[in-house]
């Protein structure tokens, strides 16, 4: 199967150029970013939640487990560090309870098409601890048996096993999510990840056993004492493993922000230019393996759902990232997540102690959000469908909109004129598509035509490579 958007060969890597538009912006998991959020209180997020009870769209639900046991230097989650598996019983307590607040005010007959845990560590819980939480879960929702849901896990390797994967089977998850970064040793130490290849490859070899439908590694190109050879060395492996999806992320080394990473040398990372040739290195390799770019750090097996659903033109982009279930609403549980209702996005506070107290008060923890205005829903949509179906039709989004696309975006047309000189872009009527180099710098096109960004200051954000 060709490629449905092939890559820059290297006679096409133009070093310069991207270099020049590298710069720091966000990753549009959400518009408005959270930067925007500001304060929004309970009545105001189920106030959405009735009113997204109209739509029947399917529900998509996320819980955030915040324990680990260890710390990874290289980290930037909401997570608390700890070795004591009591400590998630009063915290599924009351996320059981934020389960039964949320849940009176949605018409849970809407099917839970999507599922998603994350954290943190969520193989941190004990077996029993995974069984009462989905029970929980199904008790106030109605989880779903059907063959096309999407239920997913974050897995670290090192704190599970195969009796692991069969629990989280029986439970009715379908796809698993691992956490590599990197296979070589001496970074492994670096980022005090310490993961042995035969740890990965037994949950591999186990998860294709037991019919999971889809796999995805995490890796992480930027960490300290990497070189082009050891990463390329990295990549072989895992090319060897065939894993349904890759992402692979770009290290923000930002240690006035997340602690942890003042343990990481700045000395140790590799510089700018290897930086760059691992990453040249790393597209050229996975277009050589058959892996179709899905846009910025995620990569897929043609037959994987994620390029499927990006040929059909219904991929969409969430918290989570790339999804291919479309159109759902997506309802967050647990300390720091993000809902995203309706017309609105709702977070819970990122300190434990807020998110307990809330729910003792007898209430929703719901303390930062933003209902979106018109002009947020149509910059969202033309964003979403840019970096999902690396096009846009400004006739299409002006149709849906009822408005003249290209005269209301013509701020954002005018700040892609560069890009347009550049090459990253193109116009062909009233369709932009983006170009094979434009793939790589997605965010920054997305950028253009972001009304929010002008006052939130770039340096909050990571680097676009």
């Amino acid at each position: 199967m060709s490629l449905p958007y092939p890559l820059p060969p290297s006679t096409a890597w133009d070093a310069e150029l991207i270099r020049r538009y590298d710069v720091s912006g966000p990753r549009y998991t959400s518009y408005p970013t959270a930067l925007s959020f500001a304060e929004f209180g309970p009545e105001e997020f189920t106030a959405a939640l009735e009113r997204g009870n109209a739509s029947r769209r399917p529900l998509s639900l996320y819980v955030h487990i915040p324990f680990c046991r260890r710390i990874c230097f290289y980290c930037a989650c909401n997570k608390i560090a700890t070795k004591n598996t009591d400590l998630a019983r009063p915290y599924l307590a009351r996320l059981d309870r934020e389960m039964a607040l949320t849940s009176r005010h949605l018409d849970t007959s809407r099917p839970v098409s999507q599922l998603h845990w994350g954290g943190g560590t969520p193989t941190f819980l004990t077996l029993d601890q995974m069984s009462e939480l989905i029970d929980r879960l199904d008790a106030r929702f109605g989880l779903s048996g059907d063959r096309d849901r999407d239920y997913a896990i974050e897995i670290d390797p090192r704190e599970a096993d195969v009796l692991t994967l069969r629990h989280l089977q029986a439970l009715g998850f379908n796809r698993l999510s691992l956490g590599v970064q990197d296979l070589d040793p001496r970074v492994q130490k670096a980022i005090n990840r310490v993961q042995p290849r035969v740890l990965t490859e037994s949950l591999i070899d186990e998860a294709a056993r037991l019919g999971f439908h889809s796999l995805n590694l995490d890796l992480i190109y930027g960490l300290p004492l990497q070189t082009r050879a050891s990463f390329a060395a990295t990549l072989e492996q895992v090319i060897e493993l065939a894993p349904a999806r890759l992402s692979i992320f770009n290290y923000a080394h930002l240690p006035e922000r997340f602690a942890p990473q003042r343990r990481i040398a700045a000395a140790d990372l590799p510089g700018a230019e290897e930086k760059l040739g691992i990453l040249q290195d790393t597209i050229e390799r996975l277009q050589d393996a058959g892996y179709v770019h899905i846009g910025m750090d995620h990569f897929a097996r043609p037959e994987d759902s994620l390029a499927v659903a990006q040929r059909q033109g219904s991929l969409q982009r969430n918290f989570q990232g790339y999804s291919s279930h479309a159109d759902s609403d997506l309802v967050g549980l647990g300390v720091s997540a993000i809902s995203r209702v309706d017309d609105v996005y709702a977070q819970n506070p990122t300190a434990l102690g807020d998110y307990e107290a809330a729910l003792d008060a007898g209430h929703l923890a719901t303390v930062k959000g933003l209902r979106l205005s018109f002009d947020d829903r149509l910059r969202r949509h033309a964003i979403e469908r840019l970096m999902c179906d690396m096009a846009l039709d400004l006739g299409a989004l002006g149709e849906a909109f009822g408005v003249d696309a290209e005269a209301y975006l013509s701020d954002a047309l005018a700040r892609l004129a560069p890009a347009l000189a550049d090459g990253l872009i193109i116009r062909r009527g009233p369709r932009l598509e983006v170009t094979a180099a434009g793939r790589l710098l997605i965010r920054h096109l997305a950028m253009a035509f972001d009304a929010h960004l002008p006052g939130q200051g770039g340096s909050r954000y990571s680097r676009v490579l």
